[in-house]
């Protein structure tokens, strides 16, 4: 593989991370092939690993620190926290108290006294970020990380999470993985361009759609499936599967699969240094490993443009971080007293 730096971090990184969300009991509970999975990934020439704390509860950790044995010297490791851990109110969030322990439990479960990059998972809006990058920065100071980066964060937060560290003389975020494939390209409008400013390296997440650009979820077959509890709400996004009729010819004129063509347009984008590969198989990753030749030619790249226009959103990512400001009614209107005086 030929490889890219991460950011300005100087870390040299493969174009393909392997994502580790499906291994244990949220995917593939099975450790021994998990572990193979892991192993191919590796000896095919990946060398970023990603993994969270709240993947199958620590188990993703888990298996990653058996994997590593032997090999973590050569291995870019990267976890993220954020997610509730349990019912304590303080194990969740991005506050000292919680990324101090946090950290410790990913070390002990990934069995490693350093983390090559630690990532908050979302946004904290009850907690000042000078507190989360303050917190993070002993940890760098202290050898326990070399590199800190966040996931799914709007540019603004971005923006301001640089101003703050340099303000304060704070280690500053060196990543961001964001959300990105043909059918969710919003990033390109800010996030990217932001991350490219700061010399942020972009991992990116779901560059198959959750799913929707591997080509098996096909318009007319949703209504059925869905009534039968067999697959996501988003399966079934008009807008979305709207775009992926118009991908599948695309992809066999160019002799390609979807997965290939999906993974190969996450990765031409020069502001992307990594696409996350989340396999729960051995065939899925074979499958994808398979495609780390493609390269996309204008003619192909100009009617993805055609079809999923750029910095649009098909449909909205079910998974992605939705602010405050959005979520919270009461943060979109004026209390009734307030509206009946106007």
């Amino acid at each position: 593989m030929k490889y890219r730096t991460l950011g300005r971090t100087g870390i040299r990184v493969s174009p393909y991370c392997l994502g580790t969300m499906m291994f244990g009991a949220m995917g593939n509970p099975d450790h021994d092939d998990s572990i193979r999975i892991i192993h191919r990934a590796l000896d095919a020439g990946i060398n970023l690993v990603d993994t969270a704390d709240v993947y199958s509860h620590g188990e993703s950790e888990e298996i990653v620190g058996k994997a590593l044995k032997g090999r973590r010297d050569d291995v870019v490791l990267a976890s993220k926290m954020h997610y509730p851990m349990g019912d304590d109110p303080n194990h969740r969030g991005n506050s000292r108290r919680w990324i101090m322990a946090a950290v410790e439990n990913s070390l002990r479960r990934l069995q490693t006294d350093h983390l090559d990059l630690y990532q908050v998972h979302r946004p904290d809006p009850t907690v000042d970020v000078e507190e989360t990058l303050s917190a993070l920065s002993d940890l760098i100071h202290g050898g326990k990380v070399r590199s800190i980066g966040t996931s799914t964060f709007p540019a603004s937060e971005i923006v301001e999470a640089q101003w703050v560290a340099e303000r304060r003389g704070l280690e500053r975020f060196r990543t961001e993985q964001p959300p990105y494939s043909i059918i969710n390209r919003s990033i390109e409008r800010e996030v990217l361009p932001i991350c490219r400013r700061y010399g942020m390296g972009t991992l990116v997440w779901s560059p198959l759609g959750q799913g929707l650009l591997t080509g098996r979820h096909r318009k007319g077959q949703q209504s059925d499936t869905h009534r039968s509890g067999g697959r996501p709400q988003h399966f079934n996004d008009e807008r979305k599967l709207d775009v992926v009729e118009q991908l599948i010819p695309l992809a066999e004129k160019a002799g390609l699969s979807m997965t290939h063509l999906a993974i190969a347009f996450a990765i031409a984008h020069p502001g992307v240094t990594s696409a996350i590969l989340g396999p729960r198989t051995m065939e899925q990753l074979d499958d994808l490993l398979a495609g780390a030749d493609v390269t996309l030619d204008d003619e192909v790249l100009d009617r993805i443009d055609e079809i999923a226009p750029p910095g649009t959103d098909a449909g909205p990512n079910d998974v992605a971080y939705t602010p405050p400001a959005i979520s919270s009614v009461s943060l979109r209107r004026r209390p009734v007293a307030e509206r009946s005086a106007a």
